[in-house]
């Protein structure tokens, strides 16, 4: 295989269907996946320049077709050992939150389409503890797909392509808000890190969950309270801030739900993920979302979040 190149399907973008399609590949004869989102180009690994004072796992740099992208060794980042045959290593080019990196990995099975109900939570131990770089692990028949946490690699190898609290300050002095928010990320690190910047913000009331089942539910309860107390639904959760790919339930799904109920319809959501571009910016926007955001824009997120609760 000389080289591949991967064309997106439009899974993501038909309404309702809280589907996915997980590109399966392996290191070290492990099991591992991606969201096919992400993915912009699969080809055979290719020489590169290596790069002074760089993260140990960052290989280096190669320049396909006019643009240069950084290489992560995977197998190293994992502590996984190399393949016993090395030229017929794969590099996957994957897209999100406005970069472009290449993963070494050791050879590319094939594409599943599955539901995100079939994705369960991992356990906090899998793959490094409570900053794991596991988000789900995927029932494929009897095979199980580990689907890997990319963003927070990156952003573990290179910090400053992720949040940045600095971009908070730079908003200019803050009052502290009690107003209930709920946030849901299936990442450890990205949730830990986005509650953190909301708490800098001034947003003292913060209540977050790992997947869209968990956040529905939880909604689906204080509907329930606001009704029996007679208040307004805003008085029990004042605005959800949801990622897109998620366990169980995904965050475009969430959004429908939330948005199609007469009470909760009121609840102001927005749309924080790595994946928004031009053609999900339309999904959401169709499904009701008040706002959306690429990651890691988190000033971005909090001007927004002021915008749709003051």
């Amino acid at each position: 295989m000389s080289n591949v190149s991967y064309v997106h399907t439009d899974i993501l973008l038909d309404s309702g269907t809280n589907e996915l399609e997980v590109m399966e590949f392996t290191i070290a004869g492990d099991t591992f996946g991606i969201n096919v989102a992400k993915i912009t180009e699969i080809m055979q690994c290719k020489p590169v320049k290596p790069m002074p004072n760089s993260h140990p796992n960052v290989e280096g740099v190669f320049m396909p077709r006019d643009q240069v992208i950084t290489v992560i060794d995977l197998p190293g980042y994992m502590g996984l050992p190399v393949s016993a045959d090395q030229e017929r290593d794969m590099f996957m080019i994957t897209g999100f939150n406005n970069i472009h990196v290449a993963f070494h990995v050791h050879t590319v099975e094939g594409i599943h389409r599955i539901k995100w109900s079939d994705i369960e939570k991992p356990d906090s131990t899998i793959y490094g503890g409570t900053e794991g770089m596991a988000t789900g692990i995927a029932k494929v028949g009897r095979k199980l797909i580990t689907i890997v946490d990319f963003e927070s690699i990156v952003f573990t190898i290179s910090p400053e392509l992720g949040i940045q609290i600095s971009e908070i300050t730079e908003l200019g002095p803050r009052q502290r808000s009690t107003k209930p928010i709920i946030t849901a990320d299936d990442s450890v690190l990205l949730r830990k890190l986005v509650n953190e910047a909301l708490t800098t913000a001034g947003y003292m009331n913060i209540k977050s969950f790992r997947d869209g089942q968990e956040t529905w539910e939880y909604l689906e309860n204080m509907r329930d309270k606001a009704l029996a107390e007679d208040v307004s639904i805003t008085s029990k959760v004042a605005a959800v801030i949801t990622d897109i790919e998620m366990p169980m339930m995904d965050g475009h799904r969430l959004t429908k739900l939330i948005k199609n109920d007469k009470i909760l319809g009121k609840i102001p959501v927005i749309i924080f993920s790595s994946l928004i571009d031009e053609a999900m910016r339309i999904k959401g926007d169709e499904l009701g979302a008040d706002g959306q955001l690429s990651k890691p824009e988190i000033g971005n997120l909090v001007a927004t979040l002021d915008s749709c609760i003051a």
